[in-house]
């Protein structure tokens, strides 16, 4: 079965779908969609760091993620906002890692498929990593989601319950290093903040609970894979952004349906 390639595609997707489901929810509630983006740019650094250093790109990746990651949750609060923060660090990343792949002499990088991502070139070794990556992001956000929804709320609610926020700030970090690491090769480094945000936030109109909306923003993520796939096999698109395109239509008509509910409540 996992000979067809269109089936390890549409695996790597919902595998994808599923670990990128809950951490995009609370990238939603704390409103941290630029986050996301600036930790997937830095990916491309950890890309050339770890074609230069004949490492794993996985390992590469996510280590240059979580050094991105650390770095602006310790920089943060200390005279520069978060926005700008995240500008200077997320561009800067992106560009000195173009220019450390312009320096790898003797290696061929195919760079539009970690910027766009690759899906349909996705090896059973890859689905490994993605569903190892998927499980390991789920089972850390399941053992933490009370600690991580008590310090989203609020911070002094945390602190009274014996929380530290800090504390669930880095384990967020870690989950979403992770999650930009496997997603790189399905939807690429500018593509991974549209699967992170479109379904958590197409679910936030349905969902009567944070659990609730963590499953229908899985749901929507792994539909969107799907429906991306046979859209893109059907009219030869390109397949990454065809999965993101049918996420943006599915987050569109909920967003009606919701406004439209409310309107006759």
């Amino acid at each position: 079965m996992l000979d067809d390639f269109l089936t390890r595609a549409t695996l790597a997707g919902v595998g994808v779908a599923v670990a990128a489901a809950p951490l995009g929810c609370f990238v939603v509630w704390r409103r941290m969609a630029y986050f996301g983006d600036a930790t997937a740019h830095a990916a491309i650094l950890g890309v050339a760091l770890a074609l230069a250093l004949q490492m794993s790109i996985f390992v590469g990746t996510v280590a240059v993620a979580l050094i991105m990651a650390l770095t602006v949750t310790v920089l943060t609060g200390r005279g520069y906002a978060m926005d700008t923060l995240l500008g200077v660090l997320a561009h800067s990343a992106l560009a000195f890692g173009l220019v450390a792949v312009s320096f790898l002499s003797g290696i061929r990088i195919d760079l539009m498929a970690y910027l766009f991502g690759d899906i349909l070139a996705v090896s059973r070794t890859d689905l490994l990593v993605i569903w190892g990556g998927a499980a390991l992001v789920v089972g850390l956000i399941a053992w933490r989601w009370s600690p991580l929804l008590t310090a989203t709320l609020s911070e002094e609610l945390a602190y009274a319950g014996g929380i530290d926020p800090k504390r669930e700030q880095l384990i967020l970090t870690l989950a979403l290093a992770i999650t930009v690491a496997v997603a790189i090769k399905v939807v690429g480094v500018l593509l991974i903040a549209a699967m992170l945000i479109i379904p958590a936030a197409a679910a936030r109109s349905l969902a009567r609970t944070p659990e609730a909306m963590a499953l229908i923003a899985a749901t929507i993520g792994a539909l969107s894979a799907a429906a991306g796939l046979r859209a893109a096999y059907l009219f030869d698109t390109p397949a990454g952004p065809s999965i993101v395109c049918v996420a943006a239509v599915l987050f569109a008509g909920l967003s009606a349906l919701g406004w439209r509910s409310r309107r006759g409540a």
